[in-house]
């Protein structure tokens, strides 16, 4: 049914996935096949309530399904073998079934190879996948499946009645960056649902608000995060074979810098080679960027890749707070998520079979909360118990104290980390606190000595367009466009903090830490004096700067739909 009012278009569904991510597009799946089944059960069995002409919407924000996704990744199958158990002879896009596994510790230019896989990256049974095709691949199987499927279609807020969440509404389109509407102006729409489920990825903006509304981070730490940089490389034959799989730790992250690279095999001589680095640094010129780039001029990475051919780059952060930072999950009108609900496991880097199985379990409890007509949080609170009931909570509970033990370093970290994983997660105490990434960040004179230290010490290097590639670059092959006549979707709250504090303090590190070239400092000739620029037509929707700026002065919001990354093998 659709009403308008004041030019705004209201559309009411049954059920909201907001986001089009692995979580949503599971659990989107899983209720149209658990609506379908529980219809087919009530006409075989000749009693119950039949659930007729219940929609299901889902909405994303990118052009297509899948261009947003991006990960490393290999996929423990077994939340896909739930929701497609023919995955394989249904097309399911897997490179590769994991068949060779190497760890190694990186010095500058020497490695160490760790005698034995350790448990936690023992991959044997899983796959490597590209998560962008691996969408895609979902989305067209939910689309057949009466799901209607939204793409440019960016949530901007949270519509409430009191406390419970009645939908979403989604961005304005056609407004220049001063704020005025243009030709093509098209308000926003209101998407009202029974249950509204959001999943809008690694500090969705929606969730972000949702969890300060309704307090549903009380009692929890909170979360932290790492930025992972990817590209996908084309190499020569039989060079690095489909299913090999190489984790590193150490150079080029200092010892004090939580993270590690990875190298993973795919099919057609593609090999995708990333580095991920904890948000919780210290050093304000750390440029993850910059670290990936030298972790590609490592010989073990070198080789892999020489003479081969950058065929796309993108960059993602991913939550590692891990149990004690999973905020409530359940409430009036909702549900949580995915990425969006803080489910990965750091230990293991994994969280596409957490992603799936939450959507999974969200299906389930809303199948429910649809024969009963009760969207209450008593009600949808069942998703959130069955979700720690499930492998979830178990695998999350495990490692509960994992990220939080390298705050101290690397080496104290690996000890600390063997034994969580004989004594069960538990180590001296049952919960190790944590901090918000922002708040490590040191001053720069703190770290150097000095205002301005030199380009040696902080590690720069030149770039040769060839196996390394400065920011704007790589940028290229993300594939990114958004429209530039509109506003920054990249909010500074305070301007004034840029050219005082931050420049005194930090260097403004928002230069360097975003991963495509965002900021950059305009230095007036004449007069010296600053402009902060904003190239956000550059960004990627990592959301880097929303978490790191050490003033918490920068706000990420979603530009008008379908601006972003192109991924496709990512």
């Amino acid at each position: 049914m659709t009403i308008v009012e004041e030019e705004r278009e209201i559309i009411e569904v049954d059920v909201l996935f907001v986001g089009g991510g692995i979580a949503c597009l599971g659990g989107a799946l899983h209720l149209s096949n658990l609506i379908r089944k529980h219809n087919e059960r009530v006409e075989k069995q000749g009693k119950g309530k039949r659930l007729d002409e219940i929609t299901i919407a889902l909405l994303e924000k990118g052009t297509d399904i899948g261009s947003h996704s991006i990960s490393g990744a290999i996929m423990d199958p077994i939340a896909l073998k739930e929701l497609v158990p023919d995955f394989l002879e249904k097309g399911a896009p897997v490179e590769s079934e994991v068949t060779k596994e190497e760890v190694y510790l990186l010095t500058k230019k020497g490695r160490v190879k760790s005698p034995i896989i350790p448990p936690p990256l023992n991959n044997h049974g899983n796959y490597i996948v590209s998560l962008s095709r691996l969408t895609n691949w979902l989305g067209r199987l939910a689309g057949g499946n009466e799901v209607d499927i939204f793409p440019c279609f960016a949530a901007t807020e949270v519509l409430y009645e009191g406390n419970r969440v009645i939908g979403v509404r989604t961005g304005e389109k056609g407004i220049d960056p001063d704020g005025n509407r243009k030709a093509n102006f098209e308000p926003g729409i209101d998407l009202h649902a029974k249950v509204t489920v959001f999943g809008d990825g690694s500090r969705g903006n929606l969730t972000n608000g949702l969890i300060k509304k309704l307090k549903l981070d009380k009692g929890k730490n909170p979360q932290t995060y790492v930025v992972g940089a990817k590209e996908v490389w084309e190499i020569p034959e039989g060079r690095f074979k489909p299913g090999d799989v190489i984790h590193t730790m150490g150079y080029p992250l200092k010892s004090n810098t939580y993270g590690g690279g990875f190298i993973y095999g795919m099919k057609d001589n593609l090999v995708s080679v990333g580095l991920l680095t904890g948000l919780d640094w210290e050093d304000p010129y750390l440029d993850p960027h910059l670290e990936f780039q030298k972790f590609k001029l490592h010989p073990l990475v070198a080789d892999i890749l020489r003479d081969g051919k950058l065929l796309q780059y993108g960059a993602k952060t991913v939550p590692v707070g891990g149990y004690f930072s999973v905020p409530k999950i359940a409430f009036d009108g909702g549900v949580i998520v995915g990425d969006s609900a803080s489910l990965f496991i750091s230990q293991k880097i994994k969280g596409i079979h957490l992603a799936m199985k939450s959507g999974i379990l969200a299906a389930e409890t809303i199948l429910e909360a649809l024969l009963k007509d009760d969207f209450s949080a008593a009600r949808l609170e069942n998703y959130q118990t069955s979700l720690y009931k499930s492998y979830i909570g178990k695998e999350l509970y495990k490692v509960r104290n994992f990220h939080q033990a390298f705050q101290g370093g690397l080496w104290i970290g690996l000890i600390k980390a063997g034994l969580q994983y004989i004594l069960g997660g538990r180590i001296l105490k049952g919960r190790l606190n944590t901090e918000s990434d922002f708040v490590h960040q040191k001053k720069v004179t703190d770290l150097y000595g000095t205002d301005l230290p030199t380009d040696e010490q902080k590690g720069i290097i030149k770039f040769d367009g060839k196996r390394t590639f400065d920011k704007a670059s790589d940028v290229y092959y993300s594939g990114t466009i958004h429209e530039e006549q509109q506003p920054a979707h990249l909010k500074i709250a305070d301007l004034n903090i840029c050219y005082t504090k931050c420049k005194e303090e930090h260097q403004n590190p928002c230069l360097r830490f975003c991963p495509a070239n965002v900021y950059e400092m305009e230095i007036d000739e004449q007069t010296g004096k600053p402009t902060m620029k904003l190239n956000f037509s550059n960004c990627l929707h990592c959301k880097t700067c929303d978490i790191k700026d050490p003033y918490e002065n920068i706000t990420w919001i979603p530009p008008e739909g379908g601006g972003g990354p192109k991924y496709t093998i990512m």
